[in-house]
């Protein structure tokens, strides 16, 4: 089982992901200043995920951070309908 991404469908700014393995959870926080991402913040959630599991999340959100946050403006801002989907390997 690989790491679960998604958003509460009552989220509020800043645009966050989250992101989840069992019982081991952490989120990533997409701090926009002039229309662009000037940081990702990264936080821990109940359990965080470890090791492995979090250096993914981050490598993740990093490399994927124009999607997540278009997603997450599709969905909030927008109220589009957004579609799940799976990515097998960070490419």
């Amino acid at each position: 089982m690989g790491i679960i991404l998604f958003f509460f469908s009552n989220d509020h700014e800043p645009i966050r992901v989250h992101g989840q393995k069992r019982e081991f959870e952490s989120k990533a926080n997409f701090m926009i200043g002039n229309g662009e991402i000037i940081v990702i913040q990264f936080v821990n959630v109940k359990e965080p995920l470890k090791d492995k599991d979090l250096l993914n999340f981050k490598i993740f959100a990093i490399k994927y951070h124009f999607q997540i946050v278009h997603k997450w403006k599709d969905y909030f801002e927008e109220k589009k309908k957004v579609t799940f989907e799976v990515i097998k390997r960070i490419k």
